[in-house]
């Protein structure tokens, strides 16, 4: 068992460089706020915290907002005997994957799912999403989209573009323009009634807003993660590796009730 650990009211940055937890979560976080998908009405406050890697009382309340993530870091932490759900290791595990999400009980992630859902999804689908904690799922974001999300929502229009954008994608880096990158990215495709990722193709993101963001470092070859068009953070080959295989996990697994 991870021993417990609190987290200071003010975090900063450590001078190995590894990331606080509120500061990944809003590389994650920041552009769908931003489009108003999920959180608070705090987006320019949320970015400009992270961008000055500084973690207060403040911003923990802003955080909380988002609703849809909160429930599996709390999960996640506790199964993880992790008293702050805000841990960096707890972060990375719900956005980009880690071995902390294997050790979460299938138990809890069922009981999860049908306390937040139950009244919003008829028994037979409640009872199909919930399936999917026995069948094996995780507490990782593309869980959530795939399976989650798809069903809770409702989701209407160009369904795949939406699930391809909203699920946390990776990409190579190509070429940097400005405040873009050109990526070589696998996008998500509908192949024969399945959910798949095609081959890498190149796209165009977003990495700077009025100059500022948090790739400022990325350069051609290096991995970044995306999500909703916009460049969160350079992956080390761990966490793309990691990234990769939780999120084509979640693809068969959701492929199973498609």
């Amino acid at each position: 068992m991870i021993e417990a650990t609190v987290a200071p009211a003010r975090e900063l940055l450590t001078p190995a460089g590894s990331i606080a937890g509120t500061s990944r979560f809003v590389r994650y976080a920041f552009m769908p706020n931003r489009l108003h998908y999920c959180g608070g009405d705090d987006n320019r406050a949320i970015f400009d915290y992270a961008l000055a890697a500084v973690r207060e009382p403040p911003l923990e309340t802003m955080l909380r907002k988002f609703a849809g993530a909160m429930p599996y870091l709390t999960l996640i932490a506790r199964g993880n005997g992790i008293a702050d759900p805000f841990d960096p290791r707890v972060v990375e595990a719900y956005w980009i994957g880690n071995e902390l999400l294997d050790r979460v009980e299938v138990r809890d992630l069922y009981a999860s799912l049908r306390e937040r859902y139950s009244r919003q999804l008829s028994p037979k689908l409640m009872d199909l999403v919930a399936s999917k904690a026995p069948a094996g799922a995780r507490p990782h974001h593309s869980f959530h989209v795939f399976d989650v999300w798809r069903n809770v929502d409702r989701l209407s229009g160009d369904v795949l573009a939406t699930l391809d954008n909203c699920r946390i994608s990776w990409g190579k880096v190509e070429r940097v323009e400005g405040s873009e990158l050109v990526v070589e990215r696998p996008p998500l495709v509908l192949a024969e009634g399945r959910l798949a990722l095609d081959a890498a193709q190149s796209e165009r993101v977003v990495r700077q807003v009025d100059g500022r963001g948090f790739a400022d470092a990325a350069q051609p070859g290096d991995w970044v993660s995306l999500h909703w068009g916009w460049v969160c953070e350079v992956l080390t080959a761990r966490q793309q590796s990691d990234l990769a295989r939780y999120t084509r996990y979640h693809v068969d697994l959701a492929n199973q009730t498609l």
